[in-house]
Order: C-alpha cells, then sequence, then structure tokens
C-alpha cells in the first residue's frame, strides 16, 4: 500500500491540473468570436478551432497512454504539461503574423498536451481510493477544472473583446500572446514541482491484484470489451463533450442573437455565468453522490437538458440566454461521471488503455462546432443548437442502464468462475 501521506499529496497535484486545462478550455471558446471578428472567418471556419484543439486529443490520447504504461502516470503529466507549454509559447509567432492556420497548429500542440494530461489525471484520481466513492473524487477535482472555466472567459473577454481591443487588431493579438505567455510561465513551475516531487504511481488493493492474478491463472481476464459499460461509455463520452463543445463554442453568437443591445464583451461575461453555473452544478451535486449514485444523477440530468435545448432552439428573446446557462449547470457532472462508470471495475494497465481510448472520444468536440457553424451560417444559430439533442438523450439512456449492464457482466463473470474451478 502507499503512503497515505503521498496519496493526499498526489490528489492536490494532480487536482491543480484540472484546473489548468479547464482555464484553457474557457479561452478557447471566446477565440471563435474573436478571430470571426479580427480574422475575418465566418462561423463554420471558426469551428476548426475546435477541430484542432480537440481533434489533438484524439490524436495524442493513445501515444498519452503508452507512456503511461510504459513509465508512469507521472511521466504522462510531465509530458503533458511540457507540451501545454510549448503550444502556449507558439501562440506569440501566429498572434505576431495574425494567422489563422499558424494559430490552429498552436491550439494543436498546446491541446496534444492537455490530452496527455486527461489521459492520465482522469484515471489517477479515480483509482486514488476505491471504486465506491471514484466519482465522488473526480467529481471533486473537477469542481476546479469549472473554476479554471469560469476565469477563461473572463480575462478573454476583458483583453480581447473590449471595445479597444475589438477595434485595434494589433492590440487585440499582443494581448493575445501576453495572456499565453503567462501560462506557459505558469505551467512550466508546475512541470518542475511534479519532476522533483515523488508521487505514488497508483493505488490498488491487494484483493485486486490477487483476483487480477487468479483471473489469468483460471483464463478468465477481463478483455475491456466485456465491461459493457465501457464502449457505451465511449460513445456517450464522444456525444457529451461534442454537446459541451459545441454549446460553448457558439455561446457568444447566441446571446448576441437573442439578448437586444448586448455588446461582445458583456456576452463573454454572459458565458463566465454559464460556466460559474457549470462549476456551481458540480459543487452543488457531488456531495450528493455520496447518497445518489452517480448513473442516476447524470440520467436526471441529460433529461432536464433535453428539455432546456428544445426551448434554447425555440429562441425566446433574453430567456433562452438564461436557459443555455442553466443548460451548463446540468452538464456539469457529465464528463466525469460517464468516466468514472466506463472505467468501473477495471484494475492495472487495462485502466491506463481505457482512459486513453475515453480521451480519443473526446473527438467529438471537434466535429459538432463544424456542423453547427454551416447551420448558423445557412439557417440561423439557434436551429444550431438541436444537434445537442439526440446527445444529451444518449447520454441519459447509458445512464439509466447503466447499473442493470454492471449487474449483468458480473453474473456472466460469476458462471465463468463457477465453471473454471468445477473443471
Amino acid at each position: 500500500m502507499q503512503n497515505n501521506k503521498n496519496v493526499k499529496l498526489a490528489i492536490v497535484l494532480v487536482t491543480a491540473l484540472f484546473f489548468l486545462w479547464g482555464f484553457s478550455y474557457g479561452l478557447v471558446d471566446v477565440m471563435n468570436k474573436n478571430f470571426q471578428t479580427h480574422l475575418h472567418i465566418t462561423k463554420a471556419e471558426s469551428g476548426f478551432i475546435q477541430m484542432a484543439y480537440f481533434g489533438a486529443y484524439f490524436v495524442f490520447a493513445l501515444p498519452a497512454g503508452w507512456i503511461a504504461r510504459r513509465f508512469s502516470y507521472k511521466i504522462g503529466i510531465v509530458v503533458g504539461l511540457f507540451l501545454y507549454a510549448l503550444g502556449s509559447f507558439l501562440i506569440i509567432p501566429a498572434a505576431h503574423l495574425a494567422s489563422f492556420p499558424f494559430f490552429l497548429f498552436a491550439f494543436f500542440v498546446l491541446a496534444c498536451g492537455l490530452g496527455s494530461l486527461e489521459t492520465n489525471a482522469n484515471p489517477y484520481i479515480t483509482k486514488l481510493g476505491d471504486d465506491k466513492n471514484s466519482s465522488f473524487r473526480i467529481n471533486a477535482a473537477q469542481s476546479f477544472n469549472g473554476v479554471g472555466q469560469f476565469l477563461g472567459p473572463i480575462i478573454a473577454g476583458t483583453l480581447l473583446l473590449s471595445f479597444a481591443a475589438s477595434k485595434d487588431i494589433h492590440k487585440n493579438m499582443n494581448n493575445i500572446s501576453w495572456i499565453y505567455v503567462v501560462i506557459a510561465i505558469v505551467v512550466l513551475i508546475i512541470m518542475f514541482i511534479f519532476i522533483a516531487v515523488k508521487m505514488p504511481d497508483t493505488v490498488e488493493s491487494e484483493a485486486d491484484k490477487k483476483a487480477e492474478l487468479e483471473a489469468k491463472k483460471d483464463g478468465l481476464e477481463r478483455k475491456l470489451m466485456s465491461h459493457t459499460n465501457f464502449p457505451l461509455g465511449v460513445l456517450a463520452q464522444f456525444l457529451y463533450v461534442a454537446a459541451q463543445v459545441g454549446a460553448g463554442a457558439f455561446f457568444i453568437n447566441y446571446s448576441l442573437a437573442h439578448y437586444h443591445g448586448l455588446s461582445p464583451e458583456h456576452a463573454a461575461y454572459f458565458f463566465s455565468v454559464a460556466l460559474i453555473a457549470f462549476m456551481a452544478g458540480r459543487i452543488v451535486t457531488t456531495p450528493l453522490m455520496k447518497v445518489v449514485s452517480g448513473d442516476i444523477l447524470l440520467g436526471i440530468y441529460s433529461i432536464i437538458n433535453v428539455i432546456l435545448t428544445i426551448l434554447v432552439v425555440a429562441g425566446i428573446e433574453k430567456v433562452s440566454v438564461y436557459l443555455l446557462i442553466a443548460v451548463f449547470f446540468f452538464m456539469s457532472i457529465s464528463y466525469p461521471t460517464i468516466f468514472s462508470i466506463a472505467l468501473k471495475g477495471m484494475t492495472g494497465n487495462k485502466v491506463k488503455t481505457a482512459s486513453s481510448v475515453i480521451v480519443m472520444s473526446i473527438v467529438g468536440g471537434a466535429i459538432l462546432p463544424y456542423f453547427m457553424g454551416k447551420i448558423a451560417d445557412v439557417v440561423n444559430i439557434q436551429w444550431a443548437y438541436v444537434l445537442l439533442i439526440p446527445c444529451f438523450i444518449y447520454v441519459a439512456w447509458f445512464a439509466f442502464s447503466a447499473s442493470f449492464f454492471e449487474k449483468r457482466d458480473l453474473a456472466k463473470l460469476a458462471r465463468l468462475e463457477k465453471a473454471a474451478h468445477n473443471k
């Protein structure tokens, strides 16, 4: 067993990573409107930002998982922090040239780092303790992710969408550079802390190890796909991230269209309010997971979001903007809860492989914004949000079905074990 003090230190340091990638994500969604204004791109083209950003998760998730299996979670995290800092520094020449393709490349490199962080930090936090409280631990850590997401749009809205910055492209690009220089320096400092501090690679009970060894001896080791909730969870994560990223990518555009007299800067502040709601959703709901299982809460929240999104598509002046903010509250627990459900019952290197695949599913966030942008360009922004509805419907089905599939898989495994012991 790992030293309890080391485990607590690991939880604190890894939780700091959740803040870092939350802050980066909060900045990126403001860039859609900013680049539409200054680099004269369409809404559909601005969706390439999310394509580069979340496409990097798809590309780098498996290499990040290999690093975790070959070395450790810690090495995977250090690699992720290095790429995060490198991508941030690449923003400087991209801003100097005011080049949209260069920005896309820089965001891709930066997000490769974030993909490595998520591939390692998410399963690490779920395995720093027992499976029963894994949803609680990851949601608690993800609350700090929400703090970062909330601060990102406030800073970006002030420095990039204010009247002065929105009129002067040179000032705007210079502000972008300074934001990412500061980020790069902070990330490098945290990277050196991770290098210096000794951390446990994983915490796995002796019972889990013994069960895994016995299963291998009997030829009953569970394959990834034998955990039914794993492939279903991968699809749920793909669709959920698509919905979350799509909702955020065009939030400012939607607010400007449905709140008369709102400026882009104040629309960015509204987006910060949405992300406060997102953070509040985690803070309020996480303690409830000690009483009500995470899968049930996920299902209820997803059904509520189906209803709210239908009203968002209705496009009611001002009211729909507030309803869109409410969508973020009820999305809050989705990502970490889906992650923990999909990994439940797994041990050892299987967790690292499964985590890589789940992080790859974040590519859903790279795909949906482009199609939402197309609908917004051809029809209008409110109808773009209709694409979120089937995503929430599937997540609700997955959540309510998870317990059934878990019990079915355990019953099947028990039958196989009984048959093996009778031989």
